[in-house]
């Protein structure tokens, strides 16, 4: 009996199941997540019982195969390590969760503090009585995880002096806010909205007694010195206040004064302006108990919630509701049964440590010119501790570790004079966890590079049958199906007449500038909206790409263009520039544009009164949290109308730096009024760009740009002599320059797939002819791939200098990344086979043009603070780079399948050679794909740990990458199992799990919520995961038959 259950707990059918069952667990959490919360998600899957046991079993089952498969002999010390790192990493996941624990500290400027309150809520009960004639108090507590959308049934039962208790669940309110619930019996309370930099405030002045609101009394029928009073007692309400105003009737609009000291009627639903207070009495007062009701935000970071319960002691019952939540303790709610007090909060639980944090200074650092563009902010404390006191540092990705506490940089508040900071407590949870991670890397670099290992294995086998290798007969199908693919996909550009009169054509080329000179101009530096300084080039570059899908408007270059609108804004307004996308008519119509224009002027989106068409429509769409097509064709128009605004108001022109402006804050000329600038500079910014202007008319008739140019030399002396601090290189600005000029990745795509075609075609032909010229030129296709490849390198080189980061910080970087991973890993493999190469350059080729869908914006953009670190280079490096090997083993997977199709009884045999070359390398591929992610996955949770102070929060980003891992993993061991041994069913299933890859990118990126959510709602539906898992699947359908009848023993 023994042995029987032993044989099932360490089979590799239950390591199966678990793989599977573990992956689509976490898949759904992430779901769950999205629509709701991460408490939601963590009652239903991550902290329930069954999730708990699968990581047990997890557990029994590797210890299990150290003994089955003998992995204590020495050739086997590579995949023990492996084993084990995994054993410690579960172990030290259960110590941090059941043992440690973590929670907030906000402090003020100048506060010294020792508490933290835990990430977890309480309920906790406070018993006062009397016992042997002494007052005594019993604390009860239990820890709760509730939403309003899971079972939340609980129990809390303890004894004061022998007399028992009990307290059970009632109701749970996420968000919780006040109402009046009518009761002919209850209290009278008046609604008062308050609208203030916060927003809106609801409060309820209740009958008898003066609230203070804000610093600010009011009473309601209980006269007071000093308080805005309220009367309802008489025939009609009144109001008198302390201090003078002004009301104004929503309905209406009528206007008038509140006079001092008198009272007035008082005006429901109207606004009413009091000292520095406005509020609104929307509703009469009403006779009622407060109740609560929730906002049904799932997604509000801070909220408040209300936790309804009742108490049954002493043979009475009485309900008592509790207002709390994270990051606080809540108020106390007392009730008394017999001679015991029962005093009940609901909140975080408050640990006391044995030191103190005193805050100094908090420093928000900005990035040049920008009010809200954090590029970094630190908080400098003082430890005060019996044994000794120091100064430190405490900033993203920098941490304060004291006697096993450590204090992460979290959020600050928003007057930037308090910060809050993430306190971790878990010495033995994160070493042994760090100690598997630590085992992980060396087991991992370990399996790739000892011979006894599978890696090695698959490398002896490969080679053995490369000795044997045949021509590879039934690929003329593939070859036909991309290039049949090609053509049907490549079509030409778009060339459109622009409808424009002759008048507004005939002034912008009369005064069309030189090349040369709009080339100068563009070199001026400019600061953007999130303080980049970039040439502008940049902008104008990109402002046609965006607003017109173009690098030119008719014969004049972006730069050409640019200098135009800022001269001539007049007459651009009327140019049809604005690209509408093919199928929304309602906006053409909206506009009052031909229904089959492909652009439309600036000047359509504005009515005669200078009212903005679009203006209602977008309400709608933004306050969609998952908008549809029609409502994103309009988010994207309003895009491309507020950039072409920025360009033709001079709003984007920001090249003045401020002399002395301790932010390095630059200015347009539209600005410049209000920028305090006194004296020379004050004279010179103001006049230089209207004689700048003056002098380009001239020259774009005479030809003469002798004076525009010197204007240019002078601009850009007064930057760099009050920007020079901020102001790029001269070699930046030229690299940048010739970055936007190339535009190389924009190409890039159809350069591999013209490469990849032709290097297939000739390896086709070369099957049936071979000729030494066929193979020369398949070489030097090859090289031309690899100089592609040189080109690739380079351009993501050259947006690494540009932007000062790596280039892998946002969802078009990664894309690039991605695409440059899976070429370097095709190249890899070339001396294995042609076919990998010509099949990555493909696949490249393929996700270079993903990176030009309408929802990514390819802009080099300034660093969140929390990227600004080398984990960014080492842990997005790795993780991202794992998606080539992944992709190639994707495509080998399918060209695999395509070659068992086409197997027949005279072909079988060179047929399996090569189905049996590419399954080797296709199995080398994944193997180093999971290494990586495996790896890339784990330096994630050491980044977090150093960033957030938590090495795994169910990020769906983290959650995805492990599922991944999941999947991959089981594929890779399924040759241990029986009936998933063969060929055909490993490339089937390594084309099925690159859709866990697509979704761990694509997925969590455009679609669920969280850290790694770069644009969440804006990308179309995930029909295409369907679509893409039933073509899978068909071409296994179709391709067994043919593997059954040659290839299966």
């Amino acid at each position: 009996m023994d042995k029987k259950i032993g044989s099932i707990l360490f089979s590799t059918r239950l390591m199966a199941v678990l793989f599977i069952v573990f992956a689509v667990a976490m898949g759904a959490g992430t779901f769950i997540e999205s629509k709701y919360n991460t408490d939601t998600a963590r009652i239903l899957i991550y902290n329930s019982w069954w999730f708990e046991v699968i990581m047990v079993f997890f557990m029994i089952n590797f210890i299990g195969n150290i003994k089955r498969y003998q992995l204590l002999k020495k050739e086997k010390w590579a995949t023990l390590l492996l084993h084990l790192a995994f054993i410690f990493i579960l172990l030290g996941a259960f110590i941090t969760r059941y043992i440690s624990y973590e929670g907030m500290m906000p402090i003020r400027e100048g506060a010294t503090e020792s508490q933290v309150f835990s990430d977890k809520t309480f309920l906790t009960v406070f018993v006062d009585g009397e016992y042997k004639g002494e007052m005594k108090r019993r604390v009860f507590e239990k820890q709760l995880l509730l939403s309003p959308v899971t079972n939340n049934d609980f129990k809390l039962s303890g004894d004061f002096d022998n007399v028992p208790f009990e307290v059970h669940y009632k109701n749970f309110i996420m968000g919780a806010k006040q109402k009046i619930q009518p009761d002919a019996k209850g209290t009278l309370y008046l609604k008062l909205v308050e609208a203030g930099a916060g927003g809106r405030e609801e409060h309820f002045l209740k009958e008898g007694e003066v609230q203070n609101i804000h610093n600010v009394l009011f009473a309601l029928n209980k006269p007071t010195d000093g308080a805005i009073n309220i009367n309802t007692k008489g025939a009609a309400p009144t109001i008198q206040t302390p201090f003078e105003g002004n009301f104004m009737r929503m309905a209406d609009k009528l206007q008038g004064k509140v006079a001092k000291d008198i009272e007035q009627p008082l005006m429901m639903r109207s606004l009413y302006s009091i000292g520095e207070k406005r509020f609104v009495f929307p509703d009469p007062p009403t006779k009622g108990v407060i109740a609560y009701e929730s906002n049904n935000d799932f997604k509000a970071k801070t909220h408040e919630d209300a936790l309804m319960i009742t108490i049954k002691a002493e043979g009475q019952e009485k309900e008592v509701t509790i207002l709390g939540s994270k990051g606080k303790i809540g108020e106390p709610q007392t009730v008394k049964i017999g001679n015991k007090d029962y005093s009940f909060f609901y909140g975080s639980k408050a640990y006391v440590l044995p030191f103190k944090i005193q805050l100094n200074d908090f420093i928000a650092k900005k990035y040049p010119g920008t009010e809200k563009s954090y590029s970094a902010f630190e908080s400098q404390v003082t430890v005060k501790d019996s044994l000794e006191t120091f100064n430190a540092q405490i900033y993203m990705n920098h941490v304060l570790d004291y006697k096993g506490y450590r204090f992460f940089q979290s959020s600050f508040d928003p007057d930037e004079k308090g910060t809050v900071l993430s306190v971790n407590h878990d010495f033995w949870g994160t070493n042994i966890t760090y100690l598997g991670y630590f085992l992980l890397y060396i087991a991992m670099m370990a399996i790739l590079f000892t011979k006894h290992s599978r890696f090695a294995d698959l490398k002896r086998k490969l080679e053995a049958v490369k000795a044997k290798k045949a021509v590879l007969a039934a690929i003329l199908f593939l070859m036909f199906s991309f290039n049949g693919w090609t053509q049907e996909h490549n079509h030409s550009g778009h060339i459109q007449k622009m409808p424009s009169t002759k008048e507004i054509d005939s002034l912008i080329n009369k005064y069309k500038v030189s090349e040369e000179h709009a080339a100068q101009f563009g070199r001026l530096i400019i600061q953007d909206a999130g303080g980049r300084m970039k040439p502008i080039n940049t902008f104008s570059s990109e402002l046609l790409r965006k607003v017109s899908h173009s690098d030119k408007y008719k014969d004049m270059n972006s730069d050409q263009a640019f200098l135009s609108m800022t001269q001539f804004a007049s007459a651009w307004i009327q140019v049809p520039i604005i690209y509408i996308k093919a199928g929304n008519d309602s906006i053409r119509k909206i506009i009052g544009v031909d229904s089959e224009a492909k652009f439309a002027p600036f000047i359509s989106f504005f009515d005669a009164k200078g009212n903005y068409k679009l203006t209602p429509y977008l309400e709608e769409a933004f306050k969609s949290a998952n908008p549809n097509q029609f409502e994103k064709d309009f988010i994207e128009t309003d895009k491309k109308v507020n950039l072409m605004e920025a360009a033709l108001s001079g709003r984007i022109l920001k090249i003045f730096p401020i002399p002395n402006d301790p932010n390095s804050k630059w200015i347009s000329y539209l600005e410049l009024n209000e920028s305090g600038m006194k004296g020379m500079d004050a004279t010179y910014t103001k006049s230089i760009l209207p004689l700048y202007f003056g002098s380009l008319s001239n020259a774009a008739t005479s030809n003469d740009y002798k004076s525009a140019n010197e204007l240019l030399e002078s601009l850009n002396g007064f930057q760099k002599k009050f920007g020079s601090t901020v102001m790029p290189s001269e070699d930046k600005i030229d690299l940048e320059i010739t970055y936007n000029k190339y535009d190389v990745f924009k190409n890039l795509p159809y350069w591999y797939l013209t490469a990849a075609v032709l290097m297939l075609l000739l390896t086709i032909i070369e099957i049936f002819k071979s000729r030494k010229a066929i193979r020369v030129s398949i070489n030097v296709i090859h090289v031309i791939i690899g100089l592609l490849f040189v080109l690739h390198t380079l351009g993501l080189i050259a947006r690494w200098v540009i932007s000062g980061h790596a280039p892998w910080s946002n969802a078009y970087e990664s894309i690039i990344y991605v695409a440059w991973a899976t070429m370097f890993f095709g190249l890899a493999f070339d001396r294995k086979s042609k076919l990998t190469v010509a099949s990555s350059a493909f696949v490249t080729a393929m996700i270079l043009m993903a990176a030009y869908m309408n929802w990514i914006d390819p802009e080099i953009a300034n660093l969140q603070p929390v990227l600004n670190s080398y984990w960014l280079m080492i842990h997005v490096a790795v993780i991202v780079a794992s998606y080539g090997p992944f992709a190639l083993g994707m495509i080998l997977g399918f060209v695999s399948l395509l070659l068992i199709l086409f197997t027949n009884e005279k072909n079988k045999n060179k047929m399996d050679l090569n189905i049996q070359e590419l399954t080797y390398i296709n199995e080398m591929a994944l193997t180093i794909g999971l290494i990586m992610l495996t790896i890339g996955n784990f330096l994630g949770g050491q980044w977090a740990n150093e960033s957030w102070g938590r090495y795994w929060g169910w990020d769906p980003k983290e959650t995805w990458a492990l599922i991944s891992i999941m999947v991959y993993a089981f594929v890779i061991h399924a040759r241990f199992v029986p009936a998933l041994r063969g060929k055909w069913i490993f490339n089937l299933m390594s084309m099925f799990a690159f859709v866990s890859i697509l979704f761990t990118y694509y997925g969590v990126n455009f679609h669920l919520v969280g850290l790694h959510s770069y644009a969440s709602g804006e990308a179309k539906s995930l029909g295409w995961i369907w679509e893409t898992l039933g073509g899978i699947a068909l071409l296994g359908a179709i391709s067994y038959p043919k593997y059954r009848k040659y290839y299966k023993k």
